[in-house]
């Protein structure tokens, strides 16, 4: 088990969280498909894992900002299926395909505020699931296994 990250030792565990923080997905603007693709999206990692005090899992989002323009596609697909949650109403149902390709090259008029508005967002749910794992592990006696383990995936 050794040549196992710390994200592969974690896996059972990121169901029960995934389970239990589906509540908030879907208090949040976010359908559950969106946050999937979200999830798709985003990374994460142990920050400073080497210091017990220190330590924290943390979500890098650095590649959301690709799927941002998708999201509104997700949910306005999906919403017939009973997945749109608050953010997947289509707002501009008449924009179709051309809107969507031209917002996947940044040409989409006003959608950049919308656009930075669902990644903040993103964001901050991305870091509350990181804490509510980290809180599952601390409470589960399994951080300091997977602290360690990130250290030494770090140093490998």
């Amino acid at each position: 088990m050794s040549d196992s990250s710390w994200t592969d030792r974690i896996v059972g565990d990121r169901m029960t969280v995934d389970q239990e923080f589906s509540s908030r997905v879907q208090s949040s603007e976010f359908s559950n498909q969106q946050w999937s693709l979200i999830m798709t999206a985003t990374e994460f990692e142990i920050e400073q894992p080497a210091d017990p005090e220190q330590a924290r899992i943390v979500a890098n989002t650095d590649n959301v900002d690709q799927i941002i323009p998708e999201l509104e596609n997700v949910g306005q697909g999906m919403g017939a299926m009973g997945g749109a949650g608050g953010g997947g109403g289509s707002s501009n149902a008449s924009g179709g395909f051309l809107d969507s390709i031209k917002g996947a090259l940044g040409l989409g008029g006003g959608e950049n505020g919308s656009n930075d508005e669902k990644r903040d967002a993103a964001e901050r749910l991305t870091q509350e699931y990181a804490e509510a794992l980290q809180n599952h592990l601390e409470s589960q006696g399994r951080w300091d296994e997977v602290r360690e383990a990130a250290a030494t995936d770090g140093a490998a």
